[in-house]
Parts: C-alpha cells; structure tokens; sequence
C-alpha cells in the first residue's frame, strides 16, 4: 500500500498516521529451527528482536546463546507469545496444516504470520477467515498452495496480506550455490561417494 500510495497519479499527501510494526524489542517466533531458521535468528538478533523457537529437536546452548533464542516445548507457548510467528519447516505428514483455526486463535490479534517454507503448511481457508476476522493481524506468504494462486482467491483481494512468488531464495549467488550443489550431489551419488547436504 506505500508503494501504491507513493506512486499513484492520485496523492496528493501522504498521512502522518499512517505507522508500522516495531521490530526492535518485538518477539520473533521461529518454527523450524533448522539452518535457514537459525539464519534468520542470528538477522533478527541485529535487530535487538527477543527470539522464541520450537523445533523437533532443541539446540544446543551455545546455538541459544548465540542468537539469544529461547526454546518452547510447546508451539501453543510460541504462539500466544510471538509478535510475528514465521514458518521454517519442511512439509511432511505432521507438519501439514500445521497451523490451523486453533493454532491461528492462539497468536495475539497483533500478530503477523510469516510463511517461508511450503503453502501446504498452513490451511490457507483458515488464515483466510483469521485475517478477515481480525484474529491475526497480518500475514506475509512467500509460498501458497497452488502456486500461484488462482486469480479470484480471497488471500489476493486481502489488504492485510503480503504474497511474494516464492522468491525467498532468488538471488544470482544463491540460485548459482544450488546449482553447484546438485551438481557435487549427483557426481557424489553417480561415484558412490555420500552425497554432501543429503535431506533425510
């Protein structure tokens, strides 16, 4: 909407009470601590950001100490604490629809969602009805099931949803790493060597 406002033919000023969310001081909670969550957690520690994660599996405490992050057992306790809760988990049988009406319920009314890993992690229905209803705040969806979505969807005409094509990961230097990567996979396999960064 800034970007709208900023360019439209139509503006004439912009509204001095028009105010964003607070980073600094705010609660990130991470589900999925894995590599890609435990790098946003060390960007979100710049950001002087408190850090709640939950996780198959607890880190270390020196990974904890690093990024000042703080483990909850429970992602109900995640949840009711978290000022933006963001999603960084593979898609597998139990994380499908791993946030639902209940899960959506149980963040605060100001809270954003923020989705990195696969559309299918979230019921897209149910954050539909959240966010209509005012139950969360916002949401932030780098992916989406299908991808994309079809053009009448209700998550399109929403004011409170940022929707980007699945672009978290598209950069020359990254997109190039990947490539490299296959390829050190595929002649490890082809040679019977172990194949290096293997998803089990």
């Amino acid at each position: 909407p800034g970007h709208q406002m900023a360019v439209s033919p139509d503006t004439e000023y912009f509204p001095a009470d028009w105010l964003g969310a607070e980073l600094s001081g705010a609660t990130l909670g991470i589900v999925g601590m894995g590599t890609i969550g435990y790098k946003v957690a060390e960007r979100a520690k710049a950001f002087e950001m408190k850090i709640l994660y939950h996780n198959r599996n607890q880190r270390n405490k020196e990974e904890e100490s690093a990024v000042g992050a703080v483990y909850c057992k429970k992602i109900d306790d995640l949840l009711h604490q978290s000022d933006f809760v963001l999603l960084s988990v593979n898609l597998t049988p139990q994380t499908h629809k791993l946030i639902g009406k209940r899960e959506l319920e149980l963040m605060k009314p100001t809270a954003t969602l923020i989705n990195i890993s696969r559309g299918l992690v979230v019921d897209q229905d149910a954050l539909v009805e959240a966010l209509q209803n005012k139950i969360i705040k916002a949401a932030a969806l780098d992916v989406t099931y299908p991808e994309p979505l079809p053009r009448d969807h209700p998550l399109l005409k929403l004011k409170n949803v940022i929707i980007t094509p699945h672009i978290g990961s598209a950069t020359k230097k990254t997109r190039r790493l990947m490539m490299e990567n296959m390829v050190e996979s595929i002649q490890a396999g082809l040679s019977g060597r172990p194949i290096p960064n293997e998803v089990l």
